[in-house]
């Protein structure tokens, strides 16, 4: 495990979402797909939403490399985050995290409806309230981080 320092782990915080990266299980090709990160620690331990068990959940269930990255297109900075992840079933998770789950869900009502009173068109309907309650979770070990700022600009 691989301990991530404290400006990483803010930066994956601020992140609405991430793009999660897996192996395909069927292809043995990249699989891409958008998670919210509900929970992150310098420990290099991170939770990620996944509501549907569907491809993420299965190609996981094959090969358990992962990879999780952000970026900020105008700070001109971003990360990728490699390592293993294993589904944790609901019932061992602990009470933090579902609660920073509900919490992140909140947070993301409120920024829609911010942004639809500012008249930012955006989906009237606000999807997140109707998310399913998570049965598990990803939980991702960090082995590797990888600083996506090119070298010549750091």
């Amino acid at each position: 495990m691989k301990t991530i320092n404290q400006e990483i782990v803010n930066f994956f915080k601020r992140q609405r979402y991430t793009i999660v990266s897996t192996v395909d299980r069927k292809s043995n090709i990249p699989h891409n797909s958008c998670k919210g990160i509900v929970k992150i620690d310098k420990r290099g331990i991170i939770y990620l939403m996944d509501l549907y068990r569907w491809r993420t959940y299965a190609n996981l269930s094959k090969n358990p490399n992962i990879s999780v990255t952000a970026v900020d297109e105008h700070g001109f900075k971003g990360w990728c985050l490699k390592g293993k992840a294993k589904i944790m079933p609901r019932d061992k998770l602990g009470k933090d995290v579902i609660r920073a789950w509900e919490a992140k869900i909140s947070s993301r009502i409120t920024h829609r409806l911010v942004k639809n009173i500012k008249a930012e068109r955006g989906h009237q309907r606000h999807p997140e309230a109707q998310l399913p309650r998570p049965e598990y979770m990803i939980v991702m070990t960090v082995e590797e981080i990888v600083n996506l700022i090119p070298h010549h600009v750091r």
